[in-house]
């Protein structure tokens, strides 16, 4: 167990989320969107409306599981959605509980991005921790200083199991 203390600063998804969100709509053919999955490495995608509404997310596991020619007969409509003011540790227990590999992001009504199992394993890796003062840093290398408390070469990267 470590003794380091928390982060005055709780990473939420927007810290995390891929911003670049890209999307099909309900009449897109479900050879296009095997296409988009298969040459993006992607197993899911956001369903907008005509109006470019969020009305559902299309996966791999649809494309298989259920017959339809569009996303829009094969997409799931209910799907969990977090807000990018969203915890990482609130948006972690909703996919391990739904069993889910991403979770669109929303600002207001907006899709503004989409958060991952992947994006929050990627931050237990990428983050280092003030021995002054327990901020979190994120990066490949530690920081040269604390932004926080101006510390300098007191970093460390704290192994974290993926249970958080």
């Amino acid at each position: 167990m470590s003794t380091t203390p928390p982060s005055s600063t709780p990473i939420r998804v927007r810290d995390i989320m891929s911003r670049y969100v890209v999307s099909v709509t309900t009449d897109t053919p479900v050879i296009e969107v095997a296409r988009i999955l298969a040459e993006r490495r992607f197993s899911g995608l956001p369903v907008l409306n005509e109006d470019g509404g969020f009305v559902g997310m299309v996966s791999d596991f649809d494309l298989l599981a259920r017959d339809g020619n569009t996303a829009g007969e094969v997409m799931s409509p209910e799907v969990a959605t977090v807000s990018e003011d969203t915890d990482i540790r609130e948006a972690r227990a909703l996919l391990i509980e739904q069993r889910l590999a991403r979770l669109p992001v929303f600002r207001g009504r907006d899709l503004v991005g989409i958060v991952s199992r992947g994006d929050i394993l990627r931050e237990l890796v990428l983050h280092w921790i003030c021995d002054v003062c327990g901020e979190v840093s994120r990066g490949r290398t530690p920081p040269e200083r604390c932004w926080k408390c101006g510390t300098a070469d007191q970093f460390r990267h704290e192994r974290q199991s993926p249970g958080m």
